[in-house]
């Protein structure tokens, strides 16, 4: 059984035991996330197709672990001009394990 589900403006094709890096959400290690946004549900070639979201399905997680993604270097330059910034960031990141997909 597999779902697709929407959290952070993202969609992500999901199965029990998967393991996902998404956008933080809040929650501590061993906490449980429902995911109500479920967009599609299928199972052994029977698929429900939500008109946006399928009606009674949700998804259930366990937080596993909040950290930071790695480091992306933000760099700006004009040549000619002596113009050079340099910026770093770290996006928040929530790492949930899926453990349920209900109908």
């Amino acid at each position: 059984m597999y779902a697709v589900i929407k959290t952070g403006g993202k969609q992500y094709r999901v199965e029990p035991n998967d393991i996902l890096k998404i956008e933080k959400l809040e929650g501590e290690a061993g906490d449980k996330i429902e995911f109500t946004e479920v967009l599609m549900v299928g199972e052994d070639g029977d698929t429900v197709i939500g008109a946006p979201l399928v009606e009674g399905a949700k998804v259930t997680a366990e937080v596993l672990e909040q950290g930071r993604a790695a480091k992306i270097i933000v760099f700006k330059k004009k040549r000619r001009h002596n113009y050079r910034r340099k910026k770093g960031h770290r996006q928040h990141q929530t790492v949930v394990r899926i453990s349920d997909i209900k109908k």
